[in-house]
């Protein structure tokens, strides 16, 4: 119980989850694989005006990813039935498509009663649930949300690039002010 207890506390609490990886069985635990990480999470679809931000998603990612940045993509179908393909189809529009290589998620709900507990405790830290397909939340080294940006912020605004650059300027909560 302790040991558990000490792992939690070392855990952002937006990040203490388990998730599926798209088109697998395979769980993630957010927290082993992102800590320390900047993350920008992105509700995506298919089919929607925004779908094009897949490429910017993926420039972002290329961009910054040598610098411990990382793009979540979980695809839902909340928003006007926009992703209504199977994970299998999803991954494979995505990868052919855009050629996405950040991680992708399985297909998610991101509000409403069915809401998924991630993305329940984000909504619940932020403040803000997603409007719409592609709604973005930025959060930090330490796991604290930075922001959230609507569908309408390209992946290229100078808005978000310069959010995540003052993220990832910044070190690791665990590394401040040690002299080592």
């Amino acid at each position: 119980m302790i040991g558990s207890m000490e792992s939690q506390a070392d855990c952002p609490a937006v990040l203490d989850f388990n998730v599926r990886t798209l088109a697998d069985q395979d769980e993630v635990r957010l927290c082993d694989a992102y800590a320390g990480q900047v993350l920008l999470v992105v509700n995506t679809a298919s089919r929607c005006a925004f779908t094009k931000q897949y490429d910017g998603l993926e420039a972002l990612y290329a961009r910054y990813r040598e610098q411990g940045f990382a793009v979540l993509g979980f695809p839902s179908n909340d928003f006007g039935g926009q992703e209504p393909g199977t994970e299998n189809e999803i991954q494979d529009f995505c990868r052919t498509t855009y050629g996405v290589e950040f991680p992708m998620f399985g297909k998610t709900h991101v509000r409403g009663k069915d809401v998924s507990p991630f993305w329940g405790r984000l909504i619940e830290i932020s403040g803000t649930t997603p409007k719409w397909n592609f709604y973005k939340y930025l959060i930090g080294r330490d796991g604290r949300v930075i922001d959230s940006y609507s569908s309408m912020t390209a992946p290229d605004s100078k808005r978000l690039m310069r959010d995540i650059e003052h993220a990832l300027a910044e070190p690791p909560s665990g590394l401040r002010g040690n002299s080592e």
